[in-house]
């Protein structure tokens, strides 16, 4: 029997999708695993560091297997690297009831705006929310498609997955065709309702709401959501709900793309897992000095462990 699941796959202090195309294999490895396993996929949210999903499945851990595996090859075979990508643990919540579904699904939803990415969760562009009451928010799909006998440049050639999957030109399925959209909207009914919960603020009402279920089971809180993820702390993450972020600042694709596509290359490295630790603390003093960038991001995006 299938249950709902909130699941999250982190990297800890390490960037594992370092570009839009690493994004797009991302989501792409997690709708095949939703195909191969037989799972609805229902939301998500792709960050640099880890992402977010929801899903009804008989078998989380099968369905996180099935995207790992073909995203980390698909990593170490473009960035020239070997082992695992992300921790060896994902983690996930059973979400049980109405109210619980709902509060894990505008935590996935929201998880951009909880990091400090952007102002509001239609802001980000690697996520569900804005396929959600697509239509009446005035958001019309995108008609620029790939044939599918170009599909395999962005999933492989061994790649299974059904005749209603699409894929927009950029390489990504399109998400209203492989999520179930139609069941989140059933989660807020109304176009309005959603983009007031887009915006709602977290407080103990949404508890409360919760406790509405009467399923014995503990409210979902950001807490629950975010626990593994280490980029920021949960008063954090509050603060950043209220708006309190630099959006002007470098972003961790930003920071990446100088990385990889302009200073590794002037070290003649295939990647930047090629680096030496003398070279990554050269490269690091030049992008606190030169971009102003943070430490902690310039360690994660130069995958500096030590």
């Amino acid at each position: 029997m299938k249950k709902t699941y909130h699941l999250c796959i982190s990297a800890d202090d390490e960037v594992i999708f370092r570009d839009q195309e690493d994004l797009n294999r991302g989501f792409n490895c997690f709708a095949l695993a939703l195909y191969k396993t037989g799972s609805t996929g229902l939301v998500e949210t792709f960050m640099t560091t880890h992402c977010h999903m929801m899903a009804e499945t008989e078998d989380p851990k099968g369905l996180i297997y099935n995207m790992r595996m073909p995203y980390s090859k698909y990593f170490n075979h473009k960035y020239q690297k070997h082992g695992r990508v992300g921790e060896q643990q994902h983690f996930q919540i059973e979400a049980v009831g109405f109210y619980h579904k709902q509060t894990a699904a505008i935590y996935t939803l929201r998880n951009a705006v909880h990091h400090g990415i952007v102002p509001i969760p239609y802001a980000y562009p690697h996520s569900t929310a804005n396929h959600i009451f697509r239509s009446s928010m005035g958001k019309p799909e995108n008609e620029d498609l790939l044939p599918r006998k170009s599909f395999y440049r962005h999933i492989g050639k061994r790649a299974e997955y059904p005749d209603t999957y699409k894929m927009d030109k950029s390489g990504l399925f399109v998400r209203s065709s492989v999520l179930d959209i139609p069941q989140v909207e059933n989660l807020f009914v109304t176009p309005r309702a959603f983009d007031y919960h887009m915006c709602r603020k977290t407080s103990e009402e949404w508890i409360k709401e919760q406790n509405n279920d009467n399923n014995g089971i503990p409210p979902i809180t950001i807490g629950d959501i975010e626990n593994g993820v280490k980029l920021h702390n949960i008063d954090e993450m509050l603060a950043f709900e209220h708006g309190r972020s630099d959006y002007r600042k470098l972003s961790d694709l930003d920071l990446c793309r100088i990385i990889d596509k302009e200073i590794v290359r002037q070290y003649d490295k295939p990647s930047v897992y090629h680096l030496s630790p003398r070279e990554k603390l050269e490269i690091a003093e030049l992008l606190y000095r030169r971009f102003h960038a943070g430490k902690e991001q310039i360690r994660r995006c130069l995958v500096m462990k030590d």
